[in-house]
């Protein structure tokens, strides 16, 4: 039996409804699917995102959580600040999609 599960990481920004963005967010894929139609995105603050050894990293409730490379949007970010698409799954935080900020 397969569940499913929808995450709402909402931070205030609502991101699926970011007017002229919208259909931008709406095509948002990375290599795990759909990121908008999944689950809301979660802005990341510069000092909450990084890279370690060649992969990023976010993090997320004061733990640093690694970003599975197949969960990476390589498309330029339109809207400026790092987002992420976060999902529980058996008790851990999970990443669906992460976008970097605009600056790198």
């Amino acid at each position: 039996m397969v569940l499913g599960i929808r995450a709402n990481a909402r931070d205030g920004d609502d991101h699926g409804n970011h007017g002229a963005l919208k259909p931008w967010f709406d095509s948002l894929v990375s290599k795990k699917g759909m990121c908008c139609s999944f689950a809301d995105g979660k802005t990341i603050e510069d000092v909450d995102w990084d890279v370690q050894d060649g992969h990023y990293r976010v993090r997320l409730n004061s733990q640093w959580i690694s970003v599975p490379d197949d969960a990476v949007i390589k498309q330029a970010n339109k809207f400026g600040p790092a987002v992420v698409w976060p999902y529980p799954e058996y008790g851990e935080t999970k990443i669906r999609c992460f976008i970097p900020g605009a600056g790198t």
